[in-house]
């Protein structure tokens, strides 16, 4: 079974995405902020992170350059969600991310992207 880091700040919202991602089968570890997804994610590596862009004391933006500065997590494969994602600016600025999603999205979505994220695919969203 895959596990999946969820880091947001918005403790409803992780909640709901918890429990989507746990009726779909997959193990969960879930964190408040960038900080402590990164002390998580060294400690006990996921298969996948699923992070929030904007969130106190590290945003997911730090937290995707800080794991894929180090070569122990740069191979864990991140997917972003975000109100506020524009395609043109996660390739920009952070060209290893295989998947975004943005805020609102409906559960099949979710799970489709972190399908599709943790098989290698890329689920970056277009214009």
């Amino acid at each position: 079974m895959a596990t999946v880091l969820v880091a947001e700040d918005d403790p409803d919202v992780r909640a709901a995405i918890c429990r989507v991602v746990q009726r779909a089968g997959y193990a969960v570890m879930a964190v408040a902020d960038g900080k402590q997804a990164l002390a998580r994610v060294r400690e006990e590596p996921p298969d996948l992170v699923l992070t929030d862009g904007a969130m106190p004391k590290m945003t997911g933006f730090e937290l995707c350059r800080r794991l894929y500065a180090d070569p122990a997590t740069a191979a864990i494969p991140v997917l972003m969600i975000s109100g506020s994602i524009e395609p043109d600016q996660i390739r920009r600025e952070l060209p290893g991310l295989r998947g975004a999603l943005r805020k609102p999205f409906s559960p099949s979505r979710l799970i489709q992207c972190v399908s599709e994220t943790l098989a290698g695919q890329t689920s970056l969203p277009t214009r």
